[in-house]
């Protein structure tokens, strides 16, 4: 097995992670280079059911290496409660199979909060956001303001930071009625669970080009579906990360050059997350019967 990026070939929900699970068999390392913790994926093994949707999905598998890369926006509580809904299913996962990069951007409560905000007031416009505040800390990475997860180890830093991204975020909630968002209660909880989220940070690139030196088998996982694509997909009716193949490279940190394979997942049965234009979707009792069909 050669380094292979899997990703959905329509607007998600192609069954991505079944096929990573399957691979990861032959992997050595595990790569979320997207997204955030959206949908997620459902891994049944040996009749227990996994939910994950930040962690990689070859984190439930045994002598695994699983990172999260510099490109996937990162809720620290979601992540936290992630790791030890896995761990209560008896998955080990500590520093040594688990990697998070210390350039991901965090997802705040105020990105949620803006998530929702601006989904209920767009009306028929609205994209359909899942609501975890993805889209607004994505915003906020490319507005260069945003807070990172290498930010959580300095209390200076990261008070010095939230005044940055909350001048921008109290204008526009000030501006719709809302009422302006407090730092220090935030400072107090990011720095409570500082220690548990940095235990894992790393300079994910150079672990990455660390592998590829030892000859590693390195799989890299997609999340949504390429038509979801914030260049290449129906936009404006995308997700706000690059969910093609070739993100998988700046989403982790390394080149081009470590991407030998390129797997897309189609199904059948074509369906859309989110809301945008979907001409061929049948809403009436041959469409449930389609999608609720299994073989």
């Amino acid at each position: 097995m050669n380094n292979v990026v899997v990703v959905g070939s329509q607007w998600g929900d192609e069954g991505k992670g079944k096929i990573v699970d399957w691979l990861s068999s032959e992997a050595d390392v595990v790569v979320r280079f997207q997204g955030g913790h959206n949908a997620g994926h459902t891994l049944v093994i040996d009749s227990v059911t996994y939910k994950l949707r930040l962690l990689p999905s070859g984190i439930v598998r045994k002598n695994k290496i699983s990172i999260i890369g510099n490109g996937v926006v990162v809720d620290p509580w979601a992540l936290l409660d992630e790791i030890e809904e896995a761990k209560s299913k008896g998955v080990e996962i500590n520093e040594n199979n688990l990697i998070l990069s210390e350039g991901a951007t965090l997802i705040l409560p105020f990105h949620r909060e803006m998530d929702e905000i601006r989904e209920d007031s767009a009306g028929k416009s609205k994209i359909g956001t899942t609501r975890r505040g993805i889209g607004p800390a994505y915003e906020d990475k490319v507005g260069r303001r945003s807070i990172r997860v290498m930010d959580l180890a300095s209390k200076q830093n990261l008070e010095n930071r939230l005044s940055l991204v909350l001048k921008h975020h109290n204008a526009i909630r000030k501006g719709l009625g809302k009422p302006i968002y407090e730092k220090d209660k935030l400072v107090e909880d990011l720095l409570k669970i500082a220690p548990n989220i940095l235990k894992y940070s790393a300079p994910v690139w150079k672990k990455i080009d660390q592998y590829k030196s030892e000859n590693k088998k390195i799989l890299f996982e997609g999340a949504q579906g390429i038509l979801l694509d914030v260049d290449h997909g129906t936009y404006p009716y995308v997700t706000s990360s690059n969910t093609v193949a070739a993100s998988a490279a700046t989403g982790s940190g390394c080149g081009p050059n470590s991407i030998n394979y390129v797997l897309g997942i189609t199904k059948a049965y074509t369906t859309r997350v989110g809301e945008g234009p979907f001409p061929t979707e049948l809403t009436d009792d041959i469409g449930n019967h389609l999608g609720e069909k299994r073989t």
